[in-house]
């Protein structure tokens, strides 16, 4: 007859044939680098249906470099989005929107690239104007800078960079200057800022630039 010392119930080991837990090392302390500005990603898609507002969702924000490459290598390459839809990297509380009281005042330094340019330089622009706002390329005159947008479109794909003030004249030209030369364009292409309160009157195309360099 078995004893009891000898018994055990079905699928549970005895105590003393449970095998030791192993140790968890402690997780090392990883340092963070900290952005000056906590940025927001926001994704818009076009759905006819419904109001613009609508379309416009915020993904999350962001104040480390490392977040932010975390961000960047989870969601889709700009150059894959569907025809429609956008992407905005602003300045946490500033909404992508000409009516943000941040903006309304202010204006874009706008790129325009043809449908070649879509799946050639695309996604590098793109990622060099998010490097330009996060890491304050633009010295003093970065405070100026509210965010970039990216718009993905059959007729030609947009990149720009928004800033709140359209008639500081000397921040914006700055800006602009600095975003050429990071982008690498050359001396023979010219970039044209702009006003929102001239865009929202009129056709993208039609709207006269402001400033160009």
């Amino acid at each position: 007859m078995a004893t009891a010392e000898g018994l055990t119930l079905k699928g549970i080991p005895r105590r003393d044939e449970k095998k030791k837990k192993k140790k968890v090392a402690p997780i090392e302390h990883v340092e963070m680098h900290l952005l000056q500005s906590r940025w927001a990603l926001w994704f818009f898609k076009n759905v006819k249906s419904q109001p613009w507002q609508c379309n416009l969702r915020l993904v999350t924000t962001f104040s480390t470099v490392e977040d932010f490459w975390a961000l960047y290598t989870h969601i889709q390459l700009a150059s894959k989005l569907s025809s429609g839809c956008d992407y905005s990297i602003f300045k946490d509380g500033i909404e992508p929107m000409w009516e943000d009281s941040r903006n309304k005042r202010g204006g874009r330094w706008l790129i325009t690239l043809s449908k070649q340019q879509r799946h050639s330089d695309l996604d590098s622009l793109w990622l060099e104007t998010l490097l330009c706002l996060i890491g304050e390329a633009f010295d003093e005159y970065s405070e100026e800078v509210c965010g970039a947008v990216i718009n993905i479109r059959a007729k030609g794909d947009k990149i720009a960079i928004w800033t709140r003030e359209a008639e500081n004249r000397e921040a914006v030209t700055y800006i602009g200057k600095v975003y050429k030369e990071r982008l690498g364009l050359s001396s023979k292409v010219v970039i044209g800022y702009q006003a929102h309160a001239d865009t929202a009157t009129k056709s993208s195309s039609l709207t006269k630039n402001k400033f160009v360099v």
